[in-house]
């Protein structure tokens, strides 16, 4: 049965990458290195396809992998490890919305990491600039014991009808889509569109839907999204994100790049207006039928009934007391578990990634793992009788520190080890404040549950400081007439 269960899921894998844009880079850089495109075109053009130039050297990119609900393959983890090696610094970095980015890769290998990243269904589209940004899903969808049903196959089925769909290639900004699997495991409310699952029962039937959340995002000015509607059915899910993107592409402020995102829009309309053109719209495009809209939801099997076996073993190796208590989650399937595997700051080199995939194919019954926004990864359908060997073999590879669960796991972008606009090392203060909260044990303290620490190099927010309890955001500020690199402390996000 657990065969057949991964037979399913292979089946219904995603191909996300286009051999010919591969074709369309390489001509693209040639126009460019030829002096017979601008910069700024080809700007636009490269961070459409996923690719930002680095910091103080645009002669280097970051090329940003998309992955929709977080879902990869043993397969390729490996070939990111190997195109990592290849051509970049021999690590990748999980983001805050489930992405995994490359760091300093010439801008003329472009192409071949591309190239590479195609050929296992991979792709960059989209993963950047003004467009439907990465769609990201709890990393607990499926397995969640509150969900009302799998949020997976939609956030699957949004990434596949918006890619490439010519009605978001030029929006006025970035657009975000963030499904929840339940009230605890959510952040739908920061985002363009959040969507919470929900069912009801009409004529004596159970029907799926979601509650809809409305230009929530974070950054300098951070906004909680606007409750669009207690039900939006399933067969609604696509005309409604189609009429608030319609409305954000005609409405959405293209001069103002500080204030060009659609909470603005949502803020500067008020949100009454605002909801009032948005069922308006949706009327319009399901009276139109100009786009054939269809989710094509599938559900799998499930592996069979394991055996209950005790979470805790006897006489277990030192250290994974610490770990299981921090680290494993129990599924709403008995016998499995979820074992969540933190990172320092989203970091992981391509040695680890290789032994990761070999861990995914002997332990887990899915065999894919999901990147998380805590910018580590969530391997599922572990069966509580290999906890043990599962973490034997992390330990082996350092990737079995505890805390994921705990304050100990900070979340922080890259700063300015990497990025253009940030003002402070974010990412080193991460790691710092990891390894120290680690040495202190903070992750057994039970007074500290559910806290989160949350650093960004800038106010744009990529670290997501607004909802951690503690945040911190870089700045600068005159310290002895000297221009000094600063944080900005936050208390009590959520």
């Amino acid at each position: 049965m657990k065969q057949r269960f991964r037979e399913y899921i292979k089946q219904d894998r995603e191909s996300w990458g286009l051999e010919e844009e591969v074709r369309t880079i390489e001509d693209m850089i040639k126009l460019y290195r030829a002096g017979k495109i601008s910069e700024d075109e080809f700007r636009r053009f490269r961070l459409q396809h996923g690719a930002y130039g680095a910091r103080l050297n645009q002669d280097y990119t970051m090329m940003r992998i998309k992955i929709p609900a977080g879902i990869l393959f043993p397969d390729q983890l490996r070939k990111i490890a190997n195109l990592s090696e290849a051509f970049s610094i021999g690590s990748v970095h999980i983001t805050t919305r489930q992405n995994i980015q490359m760091h300093w890769i010439y801008l003329d290998d472009v192409p071949e990491v591309e190239r590479g990243l195609v050929e296992v269904g991979l792709t960059t589209r989209e993963a950047c600039g003004n467009t439907i940004r990465n769609v990201v899903a709890s990393p607990f969808a499926g397995v969640c014991k509150n969900e009302p049903f799998d949020v997976t196959p939609y956030a699957k089925a949004v990434t596949r009808f918006f890619l490439r769909n010519p009605m978001c290639q030029n929006l006025p900004r970035k657009f975000k889509f963030n499904f929840a699997c339940c009230e605890e495991h959510n952040l739908a409310r920061i985002a363009d569109i959040g969507l919470v699952p929900v069912v009801k029962e009409e004529n004596g039937k159970m029907v799926r839907g979601f509650r809809i959340y409305l230009g929530g995002g974070l950054g300098p000015a951070s906004y909680i999204g606007h409750l669009l509607e207690e039900f939006t059915s399933e067969d609604q899910l696509l005309p409604t994100a189609m009429a608030v993107i319609r409305l954000f592409d005609r409405h959405g402020d293209r001069v103002h790049m500080h204030r060009n995102r659609m909470r603005y829009l949502v803020h500067d309309l008020g949100f009454d207006k605002f909801k009032e053109m948005v069922l308006k719209e949706r009327s319009i495009v399901n009276a139109t039928k100009s786009v054939y809209v269809k989710l094509d939801i599938k559900e799998y099997p499930k592996p069979e009934k394991a055996p209950i076996t005790n979470i805790k073993p006897y006489n277990p190796p030192e250290g994974f007391e610490r770990w299981l208590a921090s680290n494993v989650m129990e599924q709403k399937q008995k016998g499995y578990s979820i074992v969540l595997i933190p990172l320092q700051m989203g970091d992981i080199t391509a040695t680890q990634l290789r032994a990761l995939a070999y861990i995914i194919e002997e332990f887990s019954a899915e065999n894919v793992i999901i990147a998380t926004p805590k910018q580590g990864f969530a391997l599922r359908w572990v069966l509580n009788s290999d906890l043990v060997k599962v973490y034997k073999r992390l330990l082996e590879a350092g990737l079995a520190k505890p805390g994921a669960l705990t304050i100990t796991s900070a979340v922080a972008c890259t700063g300015t080890t990497s990025c253009n606009l940030a003002i402070t090392n974010s990412h080193r203060l991460g790691k710092e404040v990891q390894r120290r909260l680690l040495e202190a044990e903070l992750d057994k303290d039970k007074d500290l549950e559910g806290a989160t620490i949350h650093i960004s190099g800038c106010p744009n927010s990529c670290g997501q400081h607004m909802i951690g309890t503690i945040g911190f955001y870089g700045g600068a500020s005159r310290v002895n007439n000297s221009l000094t690199p600063t944080y900005n402390m936050l208390i009590g996000g959520r």
